[in-house]
């Protein structure tokens, strides 16, 4: 199942169930245009375009993506930013490409090693019952002023992900830990050093063959 849009006249929505982590800011900030008990389930519509394409961007896995009448797409935030969320994934909102496809603005990315649509989260690690911490105290190390521009995420094959280009790490709640050029992050889920890779996925026996 790819991605689905719901067309409106003045904006349209479109939805990749694969990519949703359930968060349910829609259907908490717009019941009107984001309903699941009711088919459509997406009624854009129902609501200003505006209000729409503000509640679509807090969508942290990007399954919700929105694209008003004239042609105008969501832009990329000038800040690219990686944050650690409480037993869940990495939440990243920049100009972001993964493994090499096309820039997106929000990705959400699996770092329990579960689940099936990697290097996405696909909600795995709630029926896992993974448990990391949100608000690490990692040291970050490799400074840089920046924070904006490019930011490419490519997963090494059995082992982390690799990030490349400014970004701002976070925890959870938005604590600043530093920024960095490139970062090795952790997604088996064994790393004591969270969100940063250890090499324990070598001990773990983590398989991603990519």
């Amino acid at each position: 199942m790819g991605r689905k849009v719901y067309e409106g006249a003045e904006i349209s929505v479109s939805f990749d169930m694969k990519r949703c982590i359930h968060a349910r800011n829609c259907f908490l900030k717009l019941p009107d245009v984001f309903d699941p008990a009711q088919r459509p389930w997406v009624q854009p519509d129902n609501a200003p375009a505006e209000e729409i394409a503000a509640m679509v961007r807090t969508c942290p896995s990007g399954a919700l993506q929105f694209s008003y009448a004239d042609g105008r797409d969501e832009a990329a935030p000038k800040i690219n930013r990686i944050a650690v969320l409480e037993n869940g994934p990495l939440a990243v909102a920049g100009a972001v490409s993964v493994d090499g496809g096309e820039a997106e603005t929000r990705v959400t990315l699996c770092r329990c090693g579960l689940s099936k649509n990697k290097p996405y989260c696909d909600y795995s690690h709630v029926d896992a019952g993974f448990e990391a911490t949100g608000e690490p105290k990692a040291e970050v190390s490799g400074q840089v002023e920046e924070s904006g521009g490019s930011l490419a995420a490519l997963r090494i094959p059995d082992g982390p992900l690799k990030v490349e280009g400014n970004v701002e790490l976070t925890t959870g709640t938005g604590h600043k830990m530093g920024q960095v050029g490139k970062a090795f992050l952790c997604r088996c889920g064994a790393s004591k050093n969270k969100p940063f890779c250890d090499g324990s996925h070598k001990a773990v026996g983590f398989k991603d063959p990519v």
